[in-house]
């Protein structure tokens, strides 16, 4: 089994260098929970590459425009299209922000109109590993009234063949698992277990 690499998406508009030491926590976390072969390291790939196609996990996030060159809409499209999986978080807490809005009119245009559609809290995804009954969980951004002062009570998708492709949550989750994993053991309870949950579903749909 080829090790689990922690794909980072670069794309040329916008700011895609976010939350920067999250993905060493969520692989730290795999390493703790699972048996998954994990590559310590985060690898950054161009979303105009090829290189993209070689993983089947990979993140997007951001605080600014979403204006995917032709290269990358392209590229995004052929990913997801062919059983790759995108993890996208809007770092601005804000469904009404220029991420969300523009990251969001970037799949209007590749996908369609009514691509984007909420999942129900009872996905399989919320039991891919550990299970979340009551759907998404709530992060601290939200409850401190950060971004647009809501609780999002649900995350976004576009499905492909039944799957999830693209996962889209306004929740913030990159900001609140940004933080080393050494610091984790302070907390009353693990707030990663469901960046488990969205990497295993990723790699065993």
């Amino acid at each position: 089994m080829q090790p689990f690499t922690f794909v980072r998406l670069q794309y040329r508009s916008g700011n895609w260098d976010t939350d920067p030491r999250m993905p060493s926590n969520l692989l730290h976390s795999l390493i703790q929970y699972t048996t998954v072969p994990v590559s310590e390291q985060e690898k950054v790939v161009s979303l105009e590459s090829a290189e993209l196609f070689k993983y089947p996990f990979s993140y997007l996030s951001g605080h600014k425009l979403v204006q995917f060159n032709q290269k990358e809409r392209q590229n995004f499209e052929t990913y997801v299209k062919n059983g790759g999986f995108v993890f996208v978080d809007d770092c601005n807490h804000d469904i009404d922000g220029l991420f969300a809005r523009s990251f969001e009119e970037q799949m209007r245009q590749i996908f369609g109109a009514n691509a984007l559609k909420k999942i129900p809290n009872n996905h399989k995804i919320y039991r891919s590993f550990f299970t979340f009954e009551e759907g998404p969980p709530t992060t601290s951004f939200e409850l401190n009234g950060w971004g647009d002062d809501l609780v999002h009570d649900y995350l976004k998708a576009i499905e492909v063949n039944g799957r999830i492709a693209v996962l889209y949550s306004n929740k913030d989750y990159g900001c609140e698992w940004d933080y080393d994993f050494r610091n984790k053991r302070w907390l009353a309870e693990d707030n990663t277990k469901f960046g488990i949950n969205i990497i295993m579903y990723a790699l065993t749909s």
